[in-house]
């Protein structure tokens, strides 16, 4: 799919986490990698640094594969996907989970 911009993006993004599930992944993962790596941060431990990509990643991607039967937004959009997660995560952190699945239905609903 083509997208001219994030805006146009986010449902999108959205809809390849259609799956509560997925999404929490995503959360755990994407939290435990920014503990960890700020815990290295803050011990000097520099190759720490590499926990957020690695405990992000190798937890979202299998989510995908397993849960959902699709490939992670990511390969397509990287940067667009890393902001996707933020908003994601920061909704879902705000208690609007089922706001995202209401989001996932319905451009699934059109899309499909």
């Amino acid at each position: 799919m083509t997208f001219r911009s994030y805006e146009e993006f986010w449902p999108y993004y959205v809809a390849m986490h259609s799956r509560a599930a997925t999404r929490w992944v995503h959360l755990a993962g994407t939290l435990t990698g920014l503990a960890v790596t700020a815990y290295g941060v803050a011990r000097g431990r520099r190759r720490y640094l590499v926990a957020l990509p690695l405990i992000g990643y190798g937890t979202a991607w299998p989510a995908h594969f397993f849960i959902e039967g699709n490939n992670p937004a990511t390969f397509g959009r990287p940067a667009w996907s890393l902001r996707g997660d933020a908003q994601m995560i920061r909704m879902m952190l705000a208690g609007r989970d089922a706001e995202l699945g209401e989001i996932a239905a319905k451009w699934l609903a059109e899309n499909r």
